[in-house]
Parts: structure tokens; sequence; C-alpha cells
């Protein structure tokens, strides 16, 4: 799916993830962008960026969604199977720069996978 349509919104949480390295769950650009759009407006966007490939989703401590960009996927290709690592005092989440194999598995056919690491971030 490209993104035919750029928007304000779409540009400011573009803007988001292209200046960081840190990712976020929707709960956070929430509160960050509340006065600017509203929830459904940053689910419909997530959910565009994902199916792009523009970004990658994955499940954080407490269940929580959380949202990062990709490095080289596409629609068709989402292949960001990195760890992530969250400190579980600060809540603080972002990917980890490891390579990781993820094995093959007779008679099953892996369409993703998520390995999450936590524990205290160096600021905590």
């Amino acid at each position: 799916m490209k993104i035919s349509r750029k928007t304000k919104s779409l540009e400011k949480i573009m803007n988001l993830f292209n200046n960081s390295s840190k990712a976020y769950s929707a709960v956070e650009l929430i509160s960050m962008f509340n006065s600017q759009m509203n929830k459904t407006t940053i689910y419909r966007i997530l959910e565009k960026l994902q199916k792009s490939g523009i970004l990658h989703s994955f499940v954080g401590i407490k269940g929580i969604k959380w949202y990062a960009k990709c490095s080289g996927c596409s629609s068709q290709n989402h292949f960001d199977a990195h760890p992530h690592f969250q400190c579980k005092l600060c809540g603080n989440l972002d990917c980890l720069s490891l390579d990781i194999q993820i094995p093959n598995i007779n008679n099953r056919t892996i369409e993703s996978a998520q390995i999450l690491v936590f524990g205290k971030c160096e600021k905590c």
C-alpha cells in the first residue's frame, strides 16, 4: 500500500519517527498530538504506515502495542525481526541493533517474530 495523500497529520507523525530511533505507543502519540488531531486519525495513520512498510509494531510490557520505524521494509515484505528493549522502571522502549537469527522450524512457516528484552535502562 502506497501513501497517496500526505496530510499535515501524517507529516507530523512521520517527522516524529524520522527524527527519533525511539518506539512510540498509540497512547503516547494521542497524548502528544491531542490538540492537533483526534485518536481515530492517529490510529488510522499508524495502520496506514504499517501496511506501507514504513513502521512495524510489536507488543511490549502490559500488552501495549508499540510502533517503530522500519529499516528497508516494503508493503510486501516486512522483515523487522530485531529485538526491542523496554525499561521496567520508566517504560522507555527502543529498537536494538543486534542481529538475531530466527530459526527455521520444520513444518512451519514463520511470518513474523517478536523479541522483547526488558530490564533497567541507563537513565534509571
